[in-house]
């Protein structure tokens, strides 16, 4: 019987955000940072749009997640990402997270859509509804709401810019009380077209 403990890596798949278009992202923060909220803000390292959260997952797992993505890959070409709007969740009046979001992407969603797929072959829950998102900050209450609402208002369709995606990073995440740190595990390359 064995007695000593799987080693587990907390684990999600995303595209990171292109350096040129950080700047336009702080300024957005800034804006919130001009209000009194109490927002816990994503630093420009850890920026990024998720294309799954796999949560803890055993090396064994991991494996089978390199083959998927490995698979999955080789249909997809890199393709361009349009970045723009603001928002938030879980609901107009309620703000839990501030996000950018990115214009119409087929491309980006038919490459999540089939990931999805083949992870749920490998036990992974698929996802209800994705929606891709980048998230700017976590308010840690709903103080300040309204100058919040007005903000993300106001930058509703705000353009931040247009970034070529050509590879997809498989990361861990350890947490930390300073915040998350994140490593890439792999890194995905897309066909170039």
């Amino acid at each position: 019987m064995k007695n000593e403990q799987t080693e587990t890596l907390r684990t999600f798949l995303a595209i990171e955000i292109d350096n040129a278009l950080i700047p336009k992202i702080i300024n957005l923060q800034n804006e919130f940072k001009e209000t009194n909220a109490n927002i816990k803000y994503v630093s420009p390292e850890n920026m990024h749009f998720t294309l799954k959260f796999f949560g803890e997952v055993d090396l064994d797992k991991l494996e089978a997640i390199k083959e998927v993505i490995n698979k999955v890959i080789k249909k997809h070409n890199t393709f361009n990402l349009n970045i723009k709007g603001c928002g938030n969740f879980p609901k107009p009046n309620i703000i839990k997270v501030i996000w950018i979001g990115i214009e119409n992407s087929e491309f980006m969603i038919n490459l999540q859509k089939d990931l999805d797929k083949e992870f749920k072959k490998i036990g992974f829950r698929k996802e209800k509804n994705f929606i891709s998102h980048l998230t700017i900050g976590r308010p840690r209450n709903q103080k300040e709401k309204e100058a919040l609402k007005n903000i993300i208002k106001i930058n509703k369709e705000i353009k931040i810019g247009t970034m070529k995606v050509n590879k997809i990073h498989l990361k861990k995440s350890t947490l930390t009380p300073r915040g998350p740190i994140y490593e890439d595990i792999t890194i995905f390359d897309l066909n170039n077209e």
